[in-house]
């Protein structure tokens, strides 16, 4: 136990030494985010520090599995998947992929996570244990891509992908302790570390962007912790589903708002809730901190519930998501701008 609470702080400041090198590495090439008409930045910013976080966490996974804290199923699920999905961002950061490639190594880096796992377990309901067979593993693929995804989406503004990763891994960590879980607290507690240290340049203003290769990683990585979680217990995946709800509720209505309204998915855009919220207050800060004021104080209490006093999970998911559509729908998500 010591050892682990010595590597926490040792990841932290891993991440944030990382972050300034990477920095100073994106200044000197000249991998600069320029503001266009489809930013929400207005001062050109330096990118692609979440490769601090990958580099951070990554290794510290050989650590856990030789301390007896990780199974060499999970290392080598997140490992593997984590560098791909880094690398093809950071690739992407550098240049461009076309996205028919990307998206065909975001379907590997899903199979690939299964494939340890063990593919999607059956889901407990009211009691009763439902088999998913394969239809259960094709949609835990789409669900890990899309977790990617909307990931990349969601990080628009400073700060909030990685208080939306921070909130959420602390968040699990507390109702892992509470419900018993110990176990499986070291692996989101050690990859929030890392993103703290990366919050500490990322916070607003903003001195560097998380860049693709960061938040990509990070919806996988979450995706995967989430299906981890599923196989001790269904109520932990609801709890995940719950507490990474802003992200998955704005970025799905806006993609759905925008195919109906004929848009072209693919483009970049910014019409997400969070980003016409940012224009409409004209800063990011009070937007980032509502969010995680969301987090912390609404949906955290509805995990808990599930977690620890008997709400039905999918009951707990829709409770938690229907005032997050109503702010979607507050805040224009996905009308064309």
């Amino acid at each position: 136990m010591n050892h682990l609470l010595l590597l926490a702080p040792v990841v932290a400041v891993l991440a944030l030494l990382l972050t300034w090198l990477l920095r100073r590495y994106a200044l000197a090439r000249s991998i600069i985010d320029m503001p266009t008409a489809r930013s929400s930045h207005t001062i050109p910013t330096p990118r692609g520090g979440g490769v601090a976080i990958v580099i951070s966490f990554l290794i510290s996974l050989p650590l856990l599995l030789m301390w007896d804290v990780v199974a060499s199923n999970t290392l080598w699920a997140l490992l593997g998947a984590g560098v791909l999905i880094a690398v093809i961002g950071f690739l992407d950061d550098h240049g461009h992929i076309a996205a028919r490639w990307r998206l065909l190594g975001h379907f590997s880096a899903a199979a690939w996570v299964l494939y340890w796992l063990g593919g999607f377990p059956g889901l407990t309901i009211f009691g009763v244990t439902i088999s998913v067979s394969w239809i259960g593993n094709v949609l835990a693929a789409f669900y890990l891509v899309w977790m990617l995804n909307l990931y990349n989406f969601m990080d628009g503004i400073d700060g909030l992908a990685s208080i939306e990763a921070l909130s959420t891994c602390l968040g699990v960590c507390f109702i892992y302790w509470l419900a018993g879980y110990e176990g499986l607290i070291w692996l989101p507690f050690l990859l929030s570390m890392a993103v703290l240290g990366f919050l500490f340049w990322n916070f607003p203003p903003a001195r560097i962007f998380m860049g693709d290769a960061g938040s990509g990683f990070l919806g996988m990585i979450l995706g995967g912790l989430s299906l981890q979680a599923a196989w001790h217990s269904t109520d932990l995946l609801w709890v995940w589903l719950i507490l990474l709800g802003v992200f998955i509720v704005d970025a799905t209505f806006t993609l759905f708002r925008r195919l109906l309204n004929g848009c072209k998915v693919y483009e970049a855009h910014r019409s997400h809730a969070y980003q016409f919220a940012s224009r409409r207050v004209g800063s990011h800060l009070p937007v980032t901190l509502s969010i995680l004021a969301i987090n912390v104080f609404w949906l955290l209490p509805i995990a808990l519930c599930v977690a620890l006093f008997g709400l039905e999970g999918w009951v707990g998911v829709l409770i938690a998501y229907l005032p997050l559509l109503l702010l979607a729908f507050k805040f224009r998500a996905g009308e064309r701008e």
